[in-house]
């Protein structure tokens, strides 16, 4: 029987991150915030009203930068504390602290991107000629001035941000301390269930019984909570709308693709290609898995499951190194320095907890180091997780040695290609470990269900869901659970056909995900695939000279757009072809995998 998850104060320090590397101590923490207040008020005593020379703009954003980079560790102190305890009280209270006095200090500066949005574009000229460090920077500002709006309005947005940035922390306080799983019983033995242990360990458990039994009982339980949820995720939604309104966009799509520096041709693309190209692969995917585990039916509870359970290796943390340390070695000696870094400095947390987030992600404040978030389960399948996390990592902290705050961050339509990147590496050094049949068709199907199920098909559907959501929103009209359902219903149908039941629960996947508080995010993770598909097939066929040009594009943070940075990788992504090339390489590898499952039968 699987044992239930500790509580916080139970867990091994070794499986922690160590925070103490952005504060040694919480005194640091809070004198840091009073220097973020201080600062602050400095600022907009110097500067308020006088930014209209280009000198003193450039002397204005270089000591705003250097406030900002510490409201951003105070900001990511407290937040990471939360994630891995939300029933912490005492880590609730000061996060919630930071974010009210944060948002004062925000508020108090939102004259500089407000005065300078109201400078003529002569002054702002002189001042991009003046700098080189600031000029994507300042050339932003240039191009946001369509849609700024009053300084005062400016203001109190910032002022307002805990409170608009709420729904998201509804949802997380419903998901993660709320909702109480309780145990479900199959033939008489009793099983714990909570968020973690559903989407780690029970949607990809071999038995049947279990994996189906958990899936009810789960479904069951956020049914309870799908009106509060849709409710958080409706205020969201409206959020959003009117800042389009009144931001002047034509369209709330324009007004989340805007930062992404992405056309709504690229983004509509990416969603009906997949739909229509993909779903011929996937269907054939499920009943590959429907005549493994002798299956009457394929259903929406079945599909995470393992090509061969009984082969998915076992792999510790320790163990997990040599295989972060073999995939990452082709990108050379500095970088996988950079990355193995991250186990003796204590970059991730492994530990699975009571109240801790679900799935994995990747914090880099900067000038400290990448903080990464994991529930180790033990499995294959984490280190792909790991070595995911890992791309982002290497990522930002290359982009910050060579960039400052203003520039790091790439658009979301490129931000997850460096994580996708590193899972292509994994499975390009496993599947030239043997020889052995079993083998190559556990690696192939890794891949498939891992890498490419988890960002062409979960995150992707996501994103075709989303979109029929926001085609509602922009038209006026608001969404309730069952219309939520009903939409994720549909598109689960579209994509599968016949090929799966989509059972009673699947239709509640929209409330598993925080992806839709994060904006038009989920159909990204299907572009920065497709991108770091191609680039690992040039690092297979040409070796350094790709991995020297894929190592320029991560340090090159968020100083070109998109389309720039997968050209300066040798891939063109204003065309649909290496999309299509892409589908058919995950087609590929479905049909090795049944050849190597004739082959294994037959032998």
């Amino acid at each position: 029987m699987r044992s239930e998850l500790k509580p916080r104060k139970e867990i091994d320090v070794s499986l922690t991150w160590d925070l103490t590397h952005i504060f040694k101590t919480d005194t640091e923490y809070e004198e840091t915030l009073k220097e973020v207040v201080e600062q602050s008020k400095k600022i907009e005593s110097n500067f308020k009203g006088k930014l209209d020379n280009a000198d003193i703009i450039l002397e204005c954003i270089e000591e705003y930068e250097e406030m900002y980079k510490k409201a951003l560790l105070t900001n990511t102190y407290t937040s990471l504390a939360v994630s891995v305890d939300q029933g912490n009280v005492d880590s609730q209270t000061k996060d919630t602290k930071n974010n009210s006095i944060l948002s004062e200090v925000l508020s108090r500066v939102t004259f500089i991107e407000s005065e300078l949005k109201e400078t003529s574009d002569e002054i702002l000229n002189e001042a991009i000629n003046k700098t080189k460090k600031y000029r994507v920077y300042l050339e932003d500002i240039k191009r946001n001035k369509p849609h700024t709006l009053h300084p005062e309005v400016e203001k109190a947005f910032a002022g307002l941000s805990p409170v608009l940035n709420s729904p998201y922390q509804i949802y997380n306080q419903a998901k993660l301390v709320d909702m109480d799983f309780g145990k479900f019983k199959v033939d008489e033995e009793e099983y714990p269930l909570s968020f973690v242990l559903f989407e780690n360990t029970y949607q990809g458990e071999k038995n049947t019984s279990i994996r189906r039994k958990a899936f009810e009982a789960f479904s069951k339980k956020l049914k309870e909570y799908q009106n509060t949820v849709a409710t958080a995720y409706q205020t969201q939604l409206q959020k959003e709308k009117i800042m389009s309104n009144m931001r002047n966009y034509d369209s709330i799509f324009d007004y989340l693709l805007f930062d992404q520096k992405v056309d709504r041709k690229l983004y509509d693309r990416q969603i009906d290609i997949i739909m229509e190209k993909l779903a011929p692969h996937m269907r054939k995917y499920a009943k590959l898995i429907k005549e493994i585990y002798d299956l009457d039916e394929v259903t929406f509870a079945d599909l995470k499951v393992s090509i061969d359970p009984d082969y998915d290796p076992k792999v510790t943390i320790e163990e997990s190194k040599k295989y972060i340390k073999g995939a990452l070695s082709v990108m050379g000696k500095e970088y996988l320095e950079l990355i193995m870094r991250g186990y003796d400095e204590r970059w991730v947390d492994f530990a699975q907890n009571k109240g801790k987030s679900t799935g994995g992600f990747c914090a880099s404040p900067y000038g400290v180091h990448s903080y990464i978030l994991l529930s180790w389960n033990g499995l294959m399948s984490e280190v792909f997780t790991l070595v995911h996390e890992f791309g982002h990592a290497g990522h930002f902290m290359l982009a910050q040695e060579n960039n400052n705050l203003f520039n790091v961050d790439p658009s979301l339509y490129f931000v997850e290609a460096p994580s996708t990147m590193n899972e292509m590496l994994l499975s390009n050094y496993l599947i030239n470990q043997k020889e052995d049949p079993r083998f190559k068709r556990w690696v192939l199907s890794s891949m498939v269900s891992n890498t490419y199920y988890h960002n062409f098909v979960t995150h992707l559907l996501e994103a075709a869901y989303q979109r029929e959501v926001y085609k509602i929103i922009d038209n006026g009209g608001s969404v309730s659970a069952s219309k939520l359902s009903e939409l994720k219903r549909n598109v689960l149908e579209e994509f599968w056909g016949d090929a799966v039941t989509i059972n009673q629960g699947a239709e509640l996947t929209w409330m598993r995900q925080p992806h839709y508080y994060m904006g038009l995010y989920p159909y990204t993770y299907s572009a920065g695939l497709t991108i770091a598909t191609q680039v690992s097939k040039r690092i297979l066929n040409e070796g350094e000279k790709a991995v020297e040009d894929w190592k320029k594009v991560l340090e090159s943070g968020g100083t070109k757009s998109p389309v720039e940075l997968a050209k300066m990788a040798g891939v063109d992504v204003t065309t649909d072809k290496p999309l299509l090339a892409t589908i058919d390489h995950i087609g590929n590898l479905i049909d090795q995998i049944i050849e190597l499952t004739d082959e294994i039968n037959n032998n």
